[in-house]
């Protein structure tokens, strides 16, 4: 487990609270390749986020290992930008909480290694990427183990470079449909996206809200008629605003994935508020963020079994459909 600048105490307790995580040695196996083989076991991806440094660089690993022991089977990691245009106001805290304890690029690609046993994908802006330049920022999210990159500023007219040095690497680039998309940009999407794509719910920025938008399911069905006009199939996830088992469970009777995010900072900002994991006695800090981890993981479980709806969902129309 990676720990940083971190007392020999600190590091053993956090190596105590993951030993029993099991981590595995990392996933041979594309992004879409997830999505293939949950749909044979009839379920749909539960898709994580979590921001790189929240609620620290030394627990980024922990809280990762929390999400996927409870089952996320893609792990979105959040490279925080001090300008975050999509992410709500639970998610920006979270970012700016992380920059000003030094998370950086650097940093972020040192902590990402370190998580294993689940398809990665890297969520940054675009100006971090330009900054790194664009191959090498590839080639180290690579290095890392990430599988992939969700740019949300960068729209597709703008993707050549990317796009160009992605196809070198077999790397996924993943764009954004909004419900305002039209079908002639869903097309040009489709026809450079890899790996799935994001649909965004609602117009507006992440967060938790109490119900889901409108919008899914018409957008939803427009993304479905241009694949099949074009010939082309690839995994449509669904994220903003999606934070409870009956929007997850929505979600999966007409996607192949829901997107979770701000309702994982949003327990941990919660412990934080509390007083816990800031606490000057080891011992108490100690259980407190085992409480945490295992509050993300029990999150996590209930969310993961919404998932399972896609069984009984196929089931029920293969049923209509025979004679």
């Amino acid at each position: 487990m990676y720990v940083r600048a971190c007392a020999v105490g600190e590091a053993s307790m956090l190596s105590m609270i993951t030993e029993d995580i099991n981590q595995g040695e990392g996933i041979d196996m594309a992004i879409e390749r997830v999505f293939e083989r949950l749909r044979r076991e009839g379920e749909r991806a539960l898709i994580g986020f979590i921001t790189a440094g929240y609620p620290s660089a030394e627990l980024t690993p922990a809280v990762a290992s929390a999400l996927i022991d409870g089952g996320v089977d893609i792990l979105e990691i959040g490279l925080p930008f001090s300008d975050p245009i999509a992410d709500g106001v639970t998610i920006q805290r979270a970012s700016e909480h992380s920059l000003k304890a030094g998370m950086n690029t650097d940093l972020y690609f040192e902590v990402a290694s370190q998580i294993k046993g689940v398809e990665k994908v890297c969520l940054s802006y675009y100006n971090l990427v330009l900054r790194r330049k664009t191959e090498r920022f590839i080639e180290e999210c690579i290095s890392a183990g990430i599988s992939g990159i969700i740019v949300p500023d960068l729209p597709v007219e703008e993707a050549s470079d990317m796009l160009k040095a992605s196809k070198n690497y077999d790397f996924d680039v993943i764009f954004l449909v909004s419900p305002t998309t039209t079908e002639r940009r869903i097309a040009k999407i489709l026809n450079v996206s890899s790996g799935f794509i994001y649909v965004v719910s609602l117009l507006g920025v992440t967060g938790v809200r109490e119900r889901l938008s409108d919008a899914i399911s018409p957008t939803i069905h427009r993304i479905r008629r241009v694949q099949s006009a074009e010939k082309i199939s690839i995994p449509v996830a669904v994220g903003f605003g999606i934070s409870r088992e009956d929007h997850v469970r929505a979600v999966c009777e007409i996607a192949d994935g829901a997107i979770v995010g701000s309702a994982f900072i949003k327990i941990m900002e919660e412990h934080m508020h509390s007083g816990e994991l800031k606490r000057a006695d080891k011992l108490h800090a100690f259980e407190d963020t085992k409480n945490m981890l295992a509050d993300l993981k029990n999150f996590a479980q209930r969310l993961k079994k919404a998932t399972h709806v896609a069984l009984c969902s196929d089931q029920a129309a293969r049923t209509a459909e025979q004679p």
